[in-house]
């Protein structure tokens, strides 16, 4: 069972992940039209799931 710290910290990773994307993203783009992609999506994806299982944990 998730602690409230755990949650914590883990939608604290959420935001950042987030955070770091959006500033990421004017160089995502001009790397793009170079032909290379950041794996940014990726971690926002894990970190998404990550939070996700712990809400749905807290919910039971």
């Amino acid at each position: 069972m998730p602690t409230t710290l755990n949650r914590a910290a883990v939608f604290a990773v959420y935001q950042l992940t987030l955070f770091a994307g959006i500033l990421l993203m004017p160089l995502a783009l001009v790397m793009r039209k170079a032909g290379v992609t950041l794996p940014v999506h990726r971690a926002v994806d894990r970190v998404n799931e990550t939070y996700e299982e712990m809400d749905a944990e807290r919910a039971n």
